[in-house]
């Protein structure tokens, strides 16, 4: 079973007991963090109604805040004896999930939803 969530602009795939690094999010390590589900599978069934997922959330600890590698960005300009070297170290945070909404919780809410239309 897992989830494709979203934060800070990007997507991750993610399952329960997965630690994966983030864009800095504003929370301290021990908190529990939410992240919006934009898919739901269980192997057999997939949930991607925005409608159902929309209730959904996924929980999260905050494990880490650290600072990634550094990256290297070079300017030059040839034959003009220019030439810069600059550096950059992007702030993460570090999750790690702790529960995840089911396909069948999901899957009964839709068609709920769907009854009472």
């Amino acid at each position: 079973m897992y989830a494709i969530v979203t934060t800070g602009g990007k997507q991750y795939k993610v399952a329960k007991g997965d630690i994966f690094d983030v864009e800095k999010l504003d929370a301290q390590p021990g908190d529990k963090v939410k992240l919006d589900v934009l898919m739901l599978n269980d192997g057999k069934k997939t949930v991607v109604d925005a409608a159902t997922l929309a209730k959904k959330k996924v929980t999260c600890e905050v494990l880490d805040q650290f600072k990634g590698e550094k990256v290297l960005v070079f300017k030059l300009k040839k034959r003009k004896r220019y030439h810069r070297t600059k550096g950059h170290r992007q702030n993460l945070t570090k999750l790690q999930v702790t529960s995840m909404p089911t396909t069948r919780t999901a899957a009964k809410s839709a068609s709920t939803e769907e009854a009472a239309e």
